[in-house]
C-alpha cells in the first residue's frame, strides 16, 4: 500500500495552491441598483396675459408625477379656461394655492405663457421655469431679470428629442396648421371683414386660393383642410426634400415652388389666405413677405401668421391677442396670435402635458432637470438662462446682450 492510503483519519491532505485562490472564498451578492429618483415640486401658477386658456399638466399627467413621489402646487383656477377643474387637480394629489405666492416656492414652474415681470420677482436662485419663449412679447428687461435672479429657464418650442427634433413645437403645429385654415375659413366672412368668400369651392364656383409659406407640420395639417374644403392650394418653401414629404403626406400632387420672390408675388396679388408657416431652429424666423407685396394684395384677402410667436414672417404683422385677434393693414386682414391653440385650451393642453410629462418624468430619473442637462443635449438646447448668464446667441444679439455658450458654462463649473 502507499503512503498516503495508510495516514490515519483527520490527517490534513495538501491541497494544491490552484485551488486555494480568493475567487474560491464566499463572495458578497451583487445587487443591481436603480438610479436614485429625484423627488420634485412643481408648481403651476394661473395665467395672466394674452388670454391665455391652456394649462401645462392635466389632472392625468399630475396623477403621473404624484404617484412617483413627486409633489405639485396649483393656483386655484388655473385649469377651468381648459375646462379642468380645481376638484379634477385635488383628486389627482395635486395641493390646491390660494395664491401665487405659494406656487411660486416650487423648484420647477411650468407656464403655458412666459412669466410676467412681477412673477420672476417671486422667483429665487436656482429654481427652474419650463414655459413657451414667444419672444415679440418680451424684452430685456425680461431676460436681465431671470439673470438676477439666477433662474435656470428652460424654452419649450426649443427643447429637442432624441430624434433632433422638436417635439413640442411639432404637436403644436398639427393644432395650429388646422386652427389657422379654420380661423381664415371665418375671417374670409362679411361678418369678420372678409370678402364673403366660400375658403371650399362648390359646382359652378371657383376655390378660394390659399398660399402656405413653409413645408413643415403647419403646412401640411393646414394643407389637409384646405384640400378636404375643395381650396386652391399652393405651397412655398426653399427646402425641396420639405415639399417633396409634403406631398407624400398628404398623398397628391400639389403646387409646390422654392421662395422665389417672382413667383411668390403672382401667387400674393390673386390669393384669398396667406399662411405664414415658418419655423426657426432657434431665433427670429426671417421675413419672407415685404410691406410691398402685402400692398399689392387684394383687399379683404387674410393673413395668418403662425410665425408671429418667433417674430412673424411678414413685414407687417403685430402680436395680437384672443380678445383682438386681427387688425386690417393695406386693406388686408392680419391675424397674428401667438398662442393660435388657446382657442381649443384643452386638447392642447393634454397635448402640452403629453410632451411635458415624459421629460419630466426622466429627468427626475436622472438625479433632476439641471443633472439631466449634462447628458442630454436636446434639453441643453432649450436652455436660455442658466446661473445669471444668458445661453442664447440669437438673444444675445437680439438685445445687444453678452451670450456665453451653455457647453463652457458647464464644463468650467462642473
Amino acid at each position: 500500500m502507499s503512503d498516503d492510503i495508510k495516514k490515519p483519519l483527520g490527517t490534513n491532505i495538501p491541497m494544491p495552491k490552484e485551488l486555494m485562490g480568493k475567487q474560491f472564498y464566499t463572495q458578497e451578492e451583487m445587487v443591481m441598483k436603480s438610479a436614485k429618483l429625484d423627488k420634485l415640486f412643481f408648481g403651476i401658477p394661473l395665467e395672466s396675459t394674452l388670454q391665455e386658456n391652456r394649462v401645462p399638466l392635466v389632472p392625468a399627467s399630475v396623477a403621473t408625477l404624484v404617484a412617483q413621489g413627486h409633489q405639485v402646487i396649483i393656483e386655484r383656477g388655473a385649469g377651468l379656461k381648459a375646462h379642468f377643474s380645481d376638484r379634477d387637480y385635488a383628486e389627482a394629489g395635486a395641493e390646491i394655492a390660494e395664491n401665487r405666492e405659494q406656487v411660486y416656492k416650487a423648484a420647477v414652474i411650468l407656464k403655458a405663457a412666459p412669466p410676467t415681470n412681477e412673477e420672476i420677482e417671486l422667483m429665487f436662485a436656482n429654481q427652474i421655469l419650463i414655459s413657451p419663449l414667444q419672444m415679440p412679447t418680451l424684452n430685456a428687461t425680461y431676460f436681465h431679470k431671470l439673470r438676477q435672479k439666477r433662474v435656470l429657464a428652460l424654452a419649450m418650442e426649443y427643447i429637442k428629442d432624441e430624434s433632433d427634433t422638436f417635439p413640442l413645437v411639432s404637436i403644436m403645429s398639427e393644432m395650429a396648421g388646422i386652427e389657422a385654415m379654420l380661423t381664415a375659413a371665418e375671417l374670409l366672412s362679411v361678418n369678420a371683414g372678409g370678402n364673403g368668400v366660400l375658403l371650399g369651392g362648390i359646382s359652378g364656383v371657383p376655390s378660394a386660393k390659399v398660399v402656405i409659406l413653409g413645408a413643415g407640420v403647419v403646412a401640411e395639417y393646414a394643407s389637409r383642410v384646405a384640400i378636404g374644403l375643395g381650396a386652391e392650394l399652393r405651397i412655398f418653401d426653399n427646402d425641396v426634400y420639405k415639399l417633396k414629404r409634403l406631398q407624400n403626406q398628404v398623398g397628391r400632387q400639389l403646387y409646390t415652388s422654392s421662395l422665389n420672390p417672382i413667383y411668390l408675388q403672382e401667387e400674393l396679388v390673386s390669393a384669398d389666405v396667406v399662411i405664414g408657416a415658418i419655423h426657426s431652429k432657434s431665433g427670429r424666423t426671417p421675413v419672407i413677405v415685404s410691406e410691398e407685396m402685402i400692398q399689392k394684395m387684394k383687399p379683404g384677402a387674410v393673413i395668418i401668421d403662425v410665425s408671429i410667436d418667433q417674430g412673424g414672417c411678414f413685414a407687417t404683422s403685430e402680436v395680437t391677442t384672443l380678445q383682438s385677434p386681427s387688425f386690417i393693414k393695406y386693406g388686408v386682414i392680419h391675424y397674428c396670435v401667438p398662442n393660435i391653440t388657446s382657442r381649443v385650451p384643452r386638447t392642447a393642453s393634454m397635448a402640452i402635458s403629453n410632451i411635458l410629462t415624459p421629460i419630466l418624468l426622466h429627468a427626475a430619473s436622472a438625479g433632476g432637470i439641471e443633472s439631466w442637462l449634462f447628458n442630454n443635449p436636446g434639453l441643453r438646447h432649450g436652455v436660455y438662462t442658466y446661473n445669471g448668464y444668458l445661453c442664447n446667441a440669437y438673444l444675445g444679439e437680439r438685445f445687444d446682450m453678452k451670450a456665453t455658450n451653455l457647453d463652457l458654462i458647464i464644463t468650467s463649473q462642473g
